[in-house]
C-alpha cells in the first residue's frame, strides 16, 4: 500500500485495503521483541505497522480513587495509570522502530494521545495520524493532529453520531479532508455478533469519508467482510507469540493467524475485483458451455421431416442451438438428415 503525496495532504489509496498490524503493548518493554515483531509483520504480508505514542500521564492521572480503577472485563481491578505504564511504547524507541519498519518495507505510523505525542510523530515524518476510539471526543487533540496535513484515521467505537461529526469537522476545519473512519467495537476482546459492520456503509455516506475496520474480535471473518463493504483499512492487533503474554495478548493475532488473515483479505479483494461486468456476448462464455444446455438431435431425422419433442432434446453440453429457440424450432422441417448427437445450427430456423 502506498501513500500518495498530493501537495498539502496525502491519500490512503482506495482499491487495495491497507492491512495494519497494531503492535500496541505486545513488546513487553523489550526493544528486541518490538523489532522482531516488525520483521514478522512484514513477513506476514501486512502493509503497515502501527504504534501507540503516549506516556501514562498522557492519558490519565496517577491516583487510586474508585473512578480510576477498572471494573469488569479483561483488566478488572487494574489502576488506569499502572495499566498504561505497562502498555506504553517508550518514546526513545520510536525513531528506531520507524527506521526499521521502513527497512522492512512497511509503513509505520502511530496513535498519539496528546500534543507531545503529535510533536514526536511529526519529527519522525509520521505519514498517518490515528485517533483512538476513546479519544474521539478530544477535539483539541484531533485538530492538532489534523493540522499536520497528513491522513487522519479515527476509530468510532464509542463515538455518538454527534461526536463522530464533530471529529470529522474538526479535521476539515483545519483544511484536512483526508479522513478515514474505522468501524470499531470497543470491547477487548469483541464479540463477532456485536460488530454491526453494516454501519460502515452508513459512515461512508453520512460523513463523506473513506471507511475501514479496527477489529478486536477473534479470527479474520470481520476483516474479510469489511472488504466487501468498501473498507480501505483493516487494523488488527499483532503479537509475536501468545506465550509472551501482556495486556493485549488476549485479542491479538499471532504470526500464523495474521498471515492467514492477509491471504483471506487478498482473496476477497480478488473475488470482488471487476472483470468486465455481466457478459453481453454469449459467445464469450463458450468456455463453460460444456456444462450448460442446448438443443441437440435425439433421434434420426430425415430431410423433410419435422422437428418434434421426440427427436429434439434440451441437454448438456451447450454447443448447439440455444434453448430459447425451442418453440420456434418445433414443427419446422429439417433441411438435411440428422442423427442422434448432431448439433442444430441457426439455419434450421430459416424458412
Amino acid at each position: 500500500m502506498e501513500i500518495e503525496n498530493t501537495g498539502k495532504s496525502s491519500l490512503i489509496k482506495e482499491g487495495k485495503c491497507m492491512i495494519v498490524a497494531e503492535l500496541s503493548a505486545n513488546h513487553n518493554h523489550n526493544l528486541q521483541t518490538a523489532l522482531d515483531s516488525i520483521k514478522a509483520i512484514a513477513d506476514c504480508g501486512a502493509d503497515a505497522v502501527k504504534l501507540q505514542t503516549y506516556r501514562p500521564e498522557s492519558i490519565t492521572l496517577d491516583v487510586h480513587s474508585e473512578d480510576f480503577i477498572l471494573k469488569g472485563g479483561l483488566w478488572d481491578g487494574r489502576q488506569l495509570f499502572d495499566l498504561y505504564k505497562e502498555a506504553c511504547t517508550p518514546y526513545e524507541w520510536h525513531a528506531r522502530l520507524y527506521e526499521y519498519a521502513r527497512e522492512c518495507g512497511l509503513i509505520c505510523f502511530s496513535t498519539p494521545f496528546d500534543r507531545e505525542g503529535v510533536d514526536l510523530l511529526a519529527s519522525l515524518d509520521n505519514p498517518i495520524y490515528k485517533i483512538a476510539s476513546f479519544e474521539i471526543m478530544d477535539l483539541e487533540l484531533i485538530r492538532y493532529a489534523a493540522r499536520q496535513q497528513r491522513p487522519v484515521v479515527i476509530s468510532t467505537g464509542v463515538g455518538s453520531a454527534r461526536e463522530i461529526e464533530e471529529a470529522v469537522n474538526a479535521c476539515r476545519e483545519e483544511g484536512n479532508n483526508d479522513v478515514t473512519l474505522l468501524k470499531c467495537t470497543s470491547a477487548y476482546p469483541a464479540r463477532i455478533e456485536d460488530a454491526q459492520l453494516s454501519l460502515m456503509t452508513e459512515l461512508k455516506s453520512r460523513y463523506d469519508v473513506k471507511v475501514g475496520l479496527s477489529d478486536h474480535s477473534p479470527g479474520s471473518m470481520l476483516p474479510v467482510l469489511s472488504v466487501a463493504l468498501g473498507g480501505v483499512m483493516i487494523e488488527k492487533h499483532f503479537i509475536l507469540d501468545q506465550s509472551i503474554g501482556g495486556p493485549d495478548a488476549a485479542f491479538s493475532m499471532d504470526k500464523g493467524e495474521f498471515r492467514a488473515m492477509v491471504e483471506d483479505v487478498r482473496k476477497a479483494e480478488a473475488a470482488l475485483a471487476p472483470r468486465g461486468g455481466i457478459p453481453e456476448d454469449e459467445d464469450s462464455q463458450r468456455g463453460g458451455r460444456q456444462w450448460s444446455r442446448s438443443l441437440y438431435v435425439a433421434d434420426y431425422i430425415k430431410a423433410g421431416e419435422v422437428f418434434t419433442e421426440k427427436n429434439v432434446k434440451c441437454v448438456r453440453p451447450g454447443f448447439s442451438l440455444h434453448p430459447r429457440n425451442y418453440a420456434q424450432l418445433m414443427g419446422r422441417t429439417a433441411k438435411k438428415n440428422y442423427q442422434p448427437g448432431d448439433r442444430i445450427d441457426p439455419d434450421a430456423l430459416k424458412d
